[in-house]
């Protein structure tokens, strides 16, 4: 019990705040809960073309069997808003990157990744019209890493050369480009320009 009255005041000031600290957390939940249920239904959403684990592979194929492969932009298109957002959200409110799917074996960064390669992919070695939303969508991809790596000091080279070595090799890339051969996509002729292409696309999102 307090004694006198600046004592009285003090405790009165001090319980105050605490109730206004409570109340500004409880503000903060629905946007935080709201941010994390864009991210996880686009995540949802990428399984259905992706596959789960979402691999480049299948999406690049499922489109092309279903003859949708100009449709891709789609997804670009989705993908470039998303990163804004995660980009925003998961600065702002720090917690949300560690908010895990709650089904076991999904995550937001898995499928940053597999948009990121499917795009780099669709640009260096598909034998398609250039599409512009997805070197967009790449460009607000490794922005919106970059971004959330800064926040928390994680270190990366912001200005990488396109020879850079990759955490992914030639023959992963082979690989994937004879993949995409057997199912009848329209590939590049000139796969070793493909491969740099690909590389020099790559380096700015391989943290």
């Amino acid at each position: 019990k307090p004694s006198d009255l600046p004592t009285t005041i003090a405790a009165f000031v001090e319980a105050t705040i605490g109730l206004g600290l409570i109340a500004l957390l409880i503000s903060y939940l629905p946007s935080i809960y709201s941010a994390f249920q864009r991210r996880e239904q686009a995540v949802v959403m990428l399984e259905t073309r992706a596959g789960d684990p979402p691999d480049p592979l299948v999406m690049i194929r499922r489109f092309h069997t279903l003859e949708r492969l100009d449709e891709l932009h789609l997804v670009w298109t989705q993908w470039e808003s998303l990163f804004a957002d995660i980009e925003e959200t998961h600065t702002s409110q720090p917690s949300l990157p560690f908010f895990r799917s709650p089904v076991t074996g999904r995550s937001w960064v898995t499928a940053s990744g597999c948009v990121l390669d499917t795009a780099a992919m669709v640009l260096s070695a598909v034998d398609r019209p250039r599409d512009p939303n997805a070197a967009l969508c790449l460009r607000a991809g490794y922005l919106c890493l970059r971004r959330i790596a800064d926040y928390f000091q994680i270190p990366y080279d912001p200005d990488p050369d396109p020879d850079d070595p990759i955490s992914i090799d030639r023959s992963e890339f082979d690989e994937l480009y004879d993949d995409l051969v057997e199912v009848g996509v329209p590939m590049k002729p000139d796969r070793d320009q493909a491969w740099r292409d690909f590389q020099g696309w790559r380096v700015n999102y391989d943290l």
